[in-house]
């Protein structure tokens, strides 16, 4: 088994904030022993419609502005804010990552020449952004296929073959809710893009948006060798992402959970292991 690597998303929990931003990439790292911290880019004007954008937020509580529009630029980090945080990612040692929603987005992040850019689920059928990152961009590019047919994920790799970037593809199962209910996350969907596509592309993850750290041990027993889930400080903020994120007791323990999967996932080297060996001598039954 590959040794599992952890996606801490930051997102937008910063709640717009360079400080609390630096904070939560210090503890992802130094407290919770992630490998990777994700932000999230987007370009609101070329994402909302004017209506969409001068609308009310739909859960007023949790806004950071009088309209929509305003809440999504209030938590908006500038292409020059990613650079700063990028260069603090690399300082104590954990890989920057960002979600691009939109093709000026995906520019101004590739510019930035990341280790790999994700692509969420609402996005994976843009594929005027998707090609201009296979042709632009050399890292790796990470898709998540949550409300994605089968036919549609299909397309979507084939894409990345038409490209000659296919093995820099790592494709996540995912189910897109807040938070996902049990039932819903469907595990065994892992297994099969591991069946389909494994032999095609660099890596298969799992984004998880669930309650608790049980389910994604399995998901890596699967085969997910990536896991993301959102990353909070405090998950009582105001915003919505902060509910079905982990906070950084909850990330350290799924990363202390996901090694000791991933050593004990593996046969016996020999029918009787040394440690059995004592207990043998001792307490097995001698036939007289």
């Amino acid at each position: 088994m590959k040794i599992p690597k952890i996606i801490a998303e930051i997102g937008c929990n910063h709640k717009g904030d360079m400080e609390i931003a630096k904070e939560m990439i210090r503890i992802a790292k130094i407290f919770c022993n992630a490998d990777i911290v994700k932000f999230q880019k987007r370009n609101n004007k070329e994402l909302l419609t004017e209506e969409q954008y001068n609308a009310p937020h739909p859960n007023p509580a949790n806004s950071y502005g009088n309209t929509y529009g305003e809440h999504r630029e209030f938590l908006e980090f500038t292409k020059e804010q990613h650079s700063e945080l990028k260069k603090y990612c690399e300082e104590i040692g954990i890989v920057y990552s960002t979600s691009v929603w939109d093709l000026p987005s995906a520019k101004e992040i590739a510019a930035l020449k990341p280790e790999l850019i994700k692509i969420p689920s609402a996005c994976n059928n843009n594929y005027a952004m998707l090609g201009w990152l296979c042709d632009h961009y050399k890292g790796e590019i990470h898709v998540s296929v949550g409300m994605t047919t089968k036919k549609e994920t299909e397309d979507l790799v084939q894409f990345f073959i038409s490209k000659g970037r296919n093995k820099d593809l790592v494709l996540y199962s995912c189910t897109s809710g807040y938070p996902v209910p049990f039932k819903d996350i469907c595990l065994l969907e892992i297994k099969t893009l591991v069946e389909k596509y494994s032999d095609k592309i660099k890596d298969i993850g799992f984004s998880g948006h669930h309650l608790g750290i049980a389910i994604d041990n399995v998901a890596y027993s699967l085969g997910a060798n990536i896991i993301e889930r959102h990353f909070t400080l405090d998950r009582t903020w105001k915003g919505t992402d902060h509910a079905a994120s982990l906070e950084p007791d909850g990330i350290r323990k799924l990363k202390r959970n996901l090694l000791a999967v991933q050593k004990s996932l593996c046969y016996k080297e020999k029918d009787i292991l040394d440690i059995e060996q004592i207990q043998r001598d001792k307490l097995k039954y001698k036939k007289v």
